[in-house]
């Protein structure tokens, strides 16, 4: 509480409640006047009541509540125990709250892992919290009049009595009409924000914020030996962080799509699984939809591992009969409705005992796993005056994937010149409007919605490698990623780990030349090197990409049609305002007849109607 008032007890536990499956393993509060402290424990490491939160230290002066895993805790302690430290408990919050006490607010420079935390330091009389390196573990505040909220979902801040939900049409709208989503520490909760990744804060008795940046990726140095062969050090780097993702007093499982991260991380898990004679079987969960078939790599990997392999299997029409649950869980619509399938998948490895899973999110971010970064790696090459090697490389992708060399060297030539334009924010401001009025589904909506559109759309108009892949992680897609598996996982009580967010490992990736991220036709380049005798080959060499896919276009235009419309036209959306209802349902029927295929965009309608009732 902000005015004097000592916290109250029913509001942090109507916020603790709220997120009971985040950890339905233990429970505990703490206050101390005007601060009120809950917790709800999800046991990892330390199953004993060692490991109980809020963590305090003996004389009361530091008190701990930590969501996360703090990886290389093994080795702080080691640390903290030379310069004099005892432990009571054998897990990593423990060393999180000594290691703050030993090196005060920069302690989190010296975390690996992924984390979001708040500690009051009776001393200081100040709540001092950070969230890490790149946000996998959620963070959301809201101030108030008279106080300050903090919690690990949205649904928390809610249910604490304190807050009344208002939608924030700064971004409703730019979600409806232009299909982003996270890219801002905005929510689409008018007053509610998240703490941005790689920040630190304190927030005093007063409520008053200070808020810092403790890490930033393109101003990291990554010192290795540039004598060394790229691929060797990426290897080690990636087996520690693998080893060190691994580290867990539960059973740990791996989510297996086929491509070429998830199978790097099974393959590396199954090593050091072997190195440890371990004699339970190590458990892989996998999706295939018929259009999507990656069963022959899937196959491959499983031989090589010896994994036991468990398959989801469902439809579209039980995939949307959870998009209310779904929704409540995530706080916020989804991107696709891909996050449906890995909510369900997230449902089998609980039902299977696993409540550790690993997952290859964050590979394609920073080492370059999406086609769109081909452009952007010629580019780069342009604008440093390589046009031969530009030349080059467009030529050998052309040769792999089809298409005209000329044509797309022509393409990346206009976009360069295109680039140095929209430096100028009058063209940048033209060219969005241009975007808008050219795509289809903007006619969807009313001058009211569209009126409510921010003009930034947080675009510097540069190019480049590198500038992409910075976008991406801070901006898109990664959050939006992050945020959906965060959700997915702990709906089901189980905690999600992306050992390629290992920060040892990013940084490496981005003190690289460009062409270890990209070259010919390869993608991701310097991890198909690395895995070279490590991975099945069918898989280090395949060149095409799917994830987890789903047909959504199909689907929309086939057994989800009728209860989209029915979401579209209900009353409850025609009273809203905001939707040119019958030019929807006009191109829906053109969506079925095959004329134009919208269906990611009608269904962010239809799930907004649905998270609006929620």
């Amino acid at each position: 509480m902000r005015n004097g008032a000592k916290a109250d007890p029913d509001v942090i536990t109507r916020m603790s409640d709220a997120v009971v499956h985040r950890g339905p393993d233990d429970s505990g509060v703490y206050f101390s006047g005007p601060i009120g402290m809950g917790f709800r424990r999800l046991s990892i490491l330390d199953l004993s009541p060692s490991g109980h939160q809020p963590m305090r230290t003996e004389d009361g002066t530091a008190v701990v509540v930590f969501n996360g895993e703090i990886y290389n805790y093994v080795e702080l302690r080691q640390m903290l125990e030379a310069r004099g430290h005892c432990f009571t408990s054998t897990g990593d919050t423990e060393v999180l709250l000594r290691a703050y006490l030993e090196w005060g607010t920069d302690c989190v420079r010296r975390f690996n892992g992924m984390w979001a935390f708040v500690i009051h330091d009776v001393r200081r009389r100040v709540l001092f919290g950070s969230r890490d390196r790149f946000g996998i573990k959620p963070l959301y505040y809201h101030v108030g009049r008279d106080f300050v909220l903090l919690a690990s979902e949205i649904k928390s801040i809610g249910s604490s009595g304190l807050y009344r939900r208002t939608t924030n049409w700064r971004r409703a709208s730019r979600f409806l009409v232009e299909g982003q989503i996270d890219e801002t520490n905005e929510t689409f909760y008018a007053g509610i924000e998240q703490v941005l990744p790689g920040t630190a804060f304190e927030v005093g008795l007063d409520g008053e914020f200070k808020r810092w940046q403790f890490w930033r990726i393109d101003e990291t140095c990554s010192e290795f030996d540039r004598k060394r062969d790229p691929a060797e050090t990426f290897a080690d780097l990636f087996k520690d962080a693998v080893r060190l993702h691994t580290r867990s007093d539960v059973p740990v499982g791996v989510h297996l799509s086929g491509g070429l991260d998830s199978t790097s991380i099974i393959c590396e898990v199954a090593r050091l699984r072997n190195a440890a004679g371990a004699s339970d079987a190590l458990m892989a969960f996998s999706y295939i939809a018929q259009e999507f078939d990656e069963s022959r790599y899937i196959e491959d990997t499983i031989a090589q591992t010896g994994a036991t392999l468990f398959r989801l299997s469902t439809s579209p029409s039980q995939l949307w009969g959870l998009l209310g649950e779904v929704l409540w869980h995530q706080d916020e619509p989804i991107y696709s409705m891909m996050p449906l399938v890995g909510y369900e998948l997230m449902r089998l490895t609980a039902d299977k005992g696993i409540k550790v899973i690993l997952n290859g999110q964050g590979a394609d971010e920073t080492i370059g796993g999406y086609p769109s970064y081909f452009s952007d790696y010629w580019c780069s090459l342009l604008q440093r005056g390589h046009i031969l090697q530009a030349w080059r490389e467009v030529g050998e992708h052309a040769a792999e994937g089809g298409g005209r060399r000329s044509r797309v060297f022509l393409r990346q030539m206009r976009r360069v010149a295109q680039s140095k334009l929209r430096r100028f924010a009058p063209y940048r401001h033209l060219s969005i409007l241009r975007q808008r009025r050219d795509d289809l589904h903007q006619r969807w909506f009313t001058r009211q919605l569209m009126e409510q559109i921010p003009d930034n759309d947080g675009s510097t108009g540069r190019i480049g490698l590198n500038e992409a892949l910075l976008d991406s992680i801070y901006r898109t897609p990664l959050p939006r990623i992050l945020r959906v598996e965060d959700r997915n996982a702990m709906a089901h009580s189980i905690e999600s780990r992306l050992p390629f967010l290992d920060y040892r490992l990013v940084s490496f990736a981005f003190a690289l030349e460009l062409n270890w991220h990209l070259r010919g036709p390869w993608n991701k380049y310097v991890l198909r090197q690395a895995m070279r005798g490590r991975i099945p080959e069918s898989v280090r060499t395949r060149v095409d990409k799917m994830g987890f896919p789903v047909p959504a276009n199909r689907w929309i235009a086939d057994s989800l049609c009728e209860p989209v419309l029915d979401l579209v036209t209900s009353r409850a959306a025609r009273e809203r305002g905001i939707y040119n209802i019958d030019t929807i349902v006009h191109d829906v029927a053109r969506h079925r007849r095959g004329e134009v295929q919208i269906g990611d965009s009608i269904f962010d309608v239809a799930q907004f109607e649905v998270w609006s009732t929620l």
